[in-house]
């Protein structure tokens, strides 16, 4: 199970409760699914019993010329509230409203929106607004409400807006975007050397964020990103590599490694965080639980003798049924070749507990 989505969704529903997102950290464990469905299950439980008032004021807000309804928003109501309100009004008479209020105004307003009102809100609002409102998200670090917004705007808008945001806010708000079906398509517009960039900057500190990213994308996005995160320098390299042991990420990470092409892959298994014994014997148990033995072991193929050995010995220590596992997994995908250097380097003990396996039992029995 990849954690980053799920850990993405904690945070978007620590932000509609107004709470620290720490106190949520152990919903980061479940399907990102399941997250996902509790984030729609909380928006509906705020928005949908809203107060009788708030209908009183937007009735009230026909009344009055858009400027001066503009106006009653900044001075009586506040951003909160005049997103409340924009949320129970018309979506046209919500655009009209929102052209007449400073942009700042309406980028603070739109953390507060309900989110199911964005997509015909942004609808009605002119381009120019629209990239005036996201560039002001960008500047105020909101990248969880620019991630609400982003699927939602026309290619005309995000064409204007990339240019004229950070590196680092295009990693923050891909990571957050509610709608990560739509980050291929974002990725693209970025063009190669933007996204060069942006893969480069994550090294400060977001490889998380790129590999969020680099999840949600397929195919040659998928081997693009993954080679730029290969071609930069081996210390970022390598800090990547621990950012994904100290977090246990491995699940975004593996697959990764598994699309490059070899002189690559071995550019990552000769890093000196893959001769660390304590990566190593954390990473042992992370393969196991995500099933990712046919991504781990062409690497596992390339690490030096030393690495090898550690990763062989904490193998040879899974219980048995973890063992049994491993050895359907190969059976199924036809790894033989792969799995048996790692095999040799356990030691007597553990080699004939794995020969006794029901696995490989079966397969011996095999003609």
């Amino acid at each position: 199970m990849n954690k980053l989505p799920a850990r993405a969704e904690t945070e978007k529903i620590a932000r509609l409760l107004d709470r620290d997102p720490g106190e949520f950290a152990f919903l980061a464990e479940l399907p990102a699914d399941d997250v996902r469905r509790l984030r729609e299950l909380t928006v509906a439980a705020l928005f949908d019993n809203a107060p009788d008032m708030l209908d009183r004021i937007a009735r009230a807000t026909k009344l009055v010329p858009a400027g001066v309804a503009a106006a009653i928003s900044q001075k009586a109501l506040g951003p909160r509230l005049a997103a409340a309100v924009a949320g129970r009004l018309e979506p046209s008479r919500a655009a009209d409203i929102i052209d007449k209020l400073p942009v700042a105004f309406t980028a603070e307003s739109c953390a507060h929106l309900d989110p199911r009102r964005i997509p015909s809100i942004v609808a009605g609002l002119d381009e120019g607004l629209l990239v005036r409102v996201s560039v002001a998200l960008a500047e105020r670090g909101d990248h969880l409400t620019m991630g609400r917004f982003v699927a939602h705007l026309p290619d005309s808008v995000l064409d204007r807006v990339l240019p004229q945001v950070s590196d680092e806010v295009v990693l923050r708000t891909g990571y957050a975007l509610d709608s990560p079906q739509h980050l291929p398509h974002i990725v693209e517009l970025m063009g190669d050397d933007r996204l060069e960039r942006v893969v480069a900057s994550a090294a400060d500190g977001l490889w998380p964020e790129a590999l969020a990213i680099a999840s949600s994308v397929t195919g040659e996005q998928r081997i693009r990103i993954a080679t730029l995160a290969a071609h930069r320098p081996p210390d970022q390299l390598d800090s990547l590599v621990r950012t994904v042991a100290d977090q246990d990420l491995w699940e975004a990470l593996l697959p990764l490694v598994a699309v490059l092409p070899d002189e690559d892959r071995r550019t990552v298994a000769a890093l000196p965080a893959l001769s660390d014994a304590e990566v190593l014997t954390g990473l042992v148990p992370a393969v196991v639980a995500t099933g990712l033995w046919a991504q781990f072991l062409p690497l596992f193929d390339l690490l030096p003798e030393d690495s090898r050995k550690t990763v062989a010995d904490a193998a040879g220590t899974l219980p048995d049924a973890d063992l049994d596992a491993l050895a359907r997994e190969v059976d199924k995908r036809d790894l033989w070749e792969l799995v048996l250097p790692l095999v040799e380097l356990m030691d007597d003990p553990a080699k004939e507990r794995i020969l006794t396996l029901p696995a490989f039992q079966d397969r011996a029995g095999q003609p």
